[in-house]
């Protein structure tokens, strides 16, 4: 699993080979970053920028190479120019010194002697290291059709490391990891072939955001939320991911995976599995992933019945998904979906988990809300019950906060209750702290051998089996999108399926300063 330290506190070993794991990195590491598909936008957009990062606060080791590797003739220069200008930061002296740190290295993905070009590189590289271990992480910025052929030249021609203890390789791969069930197992059947799965990284960034980091210290660190963490106290849950714009000239790639593949299956089901797992044994990695897949393990597939599909059109000034000249034409591939999941096991059997995700909706925002039932014996006959729902509601993005619907008396004479809330806003409560972007989180975790906050391949196949009956079912031309409009808040019909799970919406109430209604 590479370089790690076992807890000095006693001679012989706990039950579990999993404890007292410390992920280290050794101070003499030779440190190398291999880039593929450095030419590309989220190598510029995501990757370098989440380097520099980790490299201006320190985290990165001190003997430390980035190797650009890609098809194209670049010339260094105008490849480090070209990356500085993604880097945020004022410090020009700081973003000139990263950059001196990258080479580039010009290579074919399908071609063993560019792999072995790359190697010879390395060896030179990591010759001068003094007689240290070396670590090499590989970051596949590349489309997941590659990534058997580039895994297969890495192995064969790239993945000789020293013969010197603490020496380890790692692969960061990103998603979609294959289009259905079948195509993952495939993928991931190729790759395990090559790599063992402890070297292997599928990364989804939304494991990275602070909201997420903070689930399960939110859960098991606080006395008072686990009694009320389950079917007793909560009525439904909802996952929710909106964006105000569409395709905008991306809709051929969009439409080969659509918004179930391109959002729900991964990140909302990412955020499910730790919002609903059970309490993990230690905060290891393989801990927390079992608990993870076997809650995935509860869910039963989506059935047609429990899902609206929906595709958006103009409202008159915005164009619709049709209308994107890079859209295939009469393309039926949805562009919102809301689908309602249910856990098979006593602690969430009778609790709806929706799901909604959806572009060119009316705002921006990613967040999870549990719903409580009403208060029993209601004390205020005249109120409707359900006005005074509580709600636990974690906003992931924007402008993280965390906050819970209460009810209060109204200040004055009269003895009218009110929605209020406590609010944990990050921007307020955390004025000076640096709140890391998720692909600088996860990159450190990689580097320092921690796979907690990445999908293991069993996760991946329950994860798959729960989307993969609706998505053949789509592919088929059985279900087709309804239509809604640009900057809407959806389709009519999601709003009747969350109704139909029990849902109350709160007309009322506004959550803190916010011109906006936070109730979905």
């Amino acid at each position: 699993m590479g370089s790690f330290k076992r807890s000095a506190s006693n001679n012989s070993l706990s039950a579990s080979a999993r404890d007292d794991i410390k992920y280290e990195v050794s101070d003499n590491l030779a440190f190398t970053v291999v880039v593929l598909g450095a030419s590309g936008d989220l190598a510029k957009k995501k990757t370098f920028p989440a380097l520099f990062t980790l490299f201006d606060k320190g985290f990165l080791p001190k003997d430390l190479a980035i190797i650009g590797y890609a098809r194209s003739a670049l010339d260094i220069n105008d490849l480090r120019k070209k990356i500085k200008g993604f880097l945020k930061s004022k410090d020009e002296a700081k973003k000139d010194e990263f950059v001196q740190h990258i080479t580039y290295v010009q290579g074919a993905y399908d071609k063993s002697e560019a792999f072995e070009n790359l190697q010879h590189t390395l060896e030179e590289r990591e010759q001068k290291s003094q007689g240290g271990p070396a670590g090499r992480l590989y970051y596949l910025a590349l489309p997941p059709s590659v990534y058997p052929q580039v895994c297969k030249g890495l192995k064969e021609g790239a993945s000789q490391l020293p013969d010197i203890e603490g020496s380890w390789l790692r692969i960061i791969i990103e998603k979609p990891f294959g289009m259905d069930l079948e195509s993952s197992e495939d993928l991931a059947e190729d790759l395990n072939k090559l790599f063992p799965e402890e070297q292997l990284y599928r990364i989804d960034h939304y494991l990275g955001k602070e909201l997420m980091q903070n689930m399960l210290v939110m859960r098991f660190a606080n006395r008072f939320i686990s009694p009320c963490w389950n079917n007793q106290h909560i009525a439904n849950v909802q996952i929710v991911f909106k964006e105000p714009f569409g395709t905008e000239g991306r809709g051929g790639y969009f439409d080969e995976f659509g918004i179930i593949r391109d959002v729900m299956q991964n990140h909302l089901l990412q955020v499910l599995a730790l919002v609903a797992m059970e309490k993990p044994v230690s905060l290891g990695a393989d801990d927390i992933r079992d608990e993870k897949v076997k809650v995935l393990r509860c869910i039963s597939p989506v059935k047609g019945e429990d899902s609206i599909l929906g595709q958006y059109v103009s409202n008159g000034k915005d164009p619709g998904y049709l209308d994107d000249e890079t859209t295939p034409k009469g393309s039926k591939t949805p562009t919102f979906a809301a689908v309602k999941l249910h856990i098979r096991n006593d602690r969430w059997e009778g609790v709806p988990f929706i799901l909604k995700a959806g572009k060119a909706l009316n705002e921006r925002k990613v967040e999870i809300r549990l719903q409580m039932r009403p208060t029993v014996a209601n004390l205020w006959h005249e109120e409707d019950p359900n006005a005074l729902r509580n709600e636990l509601v974690m906003r992931i993005q924007p402008d993280e906060a965390i906050y819970y619907k209460l009810a209060i008396k109204k200040p004055g004479l009269e003895y009218n209750p009110v929605m209020s809330e406590l609010d944990l806003s990050y921007k307020s409560r955390f004025k000076e702290t640096y709140i890391p972007d998720a692909y600088e989180r996860l990159i450190l975790d990689a580097i320092r051998g921690d796979q907690e906050h990445f999908v293991r391949r069993d996760e991946l196949r329950a994860a798959w089996a729960i989307f993969t009956p609706l998505l053949h079912a789509i592919d088929d031309g059985k279900l087709e999108p309804v239509e809604y409009k640009h900057g809407s808040r959806g389709p009519p019909e999601a709003d009747e399926l969350i109704r139909d799970a029990g849902f109350v919406r709160n007309e009322s109430y506004v959550w803190g300063d916010s011109p906006r209604r936070s109730a979905l």
